[in-house]
């Protein structure tokens, strides 16, 4: 969601580094640098996997995650979590058109629903999917495949899945959608996400109804859901 339908601005890695003073880690320690970094080239990931990589504990990544969702739900609180130009545009077209929509996160499933509420998007998408017991986040398929089955799509050829990380765009290609669109507002920019296996680089989620449109009138093309 954050980069590809939210506005970041920086809210994930100012969250990171609030998170890891939340354990003891202040905001001049010399490691972080390192640490953003980090953070940036994982950007998609389940945060949790992010935290266990750079703390080592899962007792103390347990507590930075809950610090960093504390951040985010006090921006959300704010008022301060925006839609990116052009996605509520997006998501009314894309379900006009018939297509299902899925929004997937690497937050956990309480904060994605804040956000969601905060937006008002409830009526404009189908299905809303984090990271839980059972289903990885990624770069691995299963939020992609879990919205398959939860909204019973005959084919996985005929999923869009769109993101601004490569870790959204190997995540849809692991799973075998029909377009693997990476957008330019978010993490990472386009020689990166052209790097990692797609079928668009787009400057916005605002250009995904023309893509999935034009994918559709192609010969054996057909409509397709987006978890984003």
């Amino acid at each position: 969601m954050a980069g590809t339908t939210v506005v970041d601005g920086g809210l994930v890695q100012a969250a990171f580094l609030a998170a890891l003073e939340s354990v003891g880690i202040r905001g001049d320690d010399p490691g972080n640098p390192g640490r953003l970094q980090y953070v940036t080239d994982t950007m998609g990931q389940s945060k949790i996997v992010v935290f266990r990589h750079l703390l080592g504990n899962e007792h103390t990544a347990q507590d930075a995650l809950a610090g960093f969702e504390h951040a985010i739900q006090g921006e959300i609180a704010a008022g301060r979590v925006q839609a990116l130009p052009g996605a509520v545009d997006a998501l009314a077209a894309l379900r006009a058109a018939g297509v299902k929509v899925c929004l997937t996160t690497g937050f956990t499933g309480d904060t994605q629903q804040r956000i969601i509420d905060q937006l008002g998007w409830n009526e404009l998408i189908d299905l809303a999917l984090a990271p839980g017991p059972g289903v990885r986040g990624r770069p691995y398929p299963d939020l992609v495949l879990a919205a398959v089955m939860a909204m019973e799509i005959d084919d996985v050829r005929s999923v869009a899945v769109v993101g601004d990380t490569a870790n959204d765009l190997l995540s849809g290609h692991r799973a075998g959608a029909g377009i693997v669109a990476g957008v330019l507002t978010g993490a990472h920019d386009a020689a990166t996400l052209a790097a990692a296996p797609h079928t668009h680089v787009l400057a916005s989620v605002a250009d995904l109804p023309a893509a999935v449109a034009a994918h559709n009138a192609a010969p054996g093309g057909s409509h397709a859901p987006d978890p984003d």
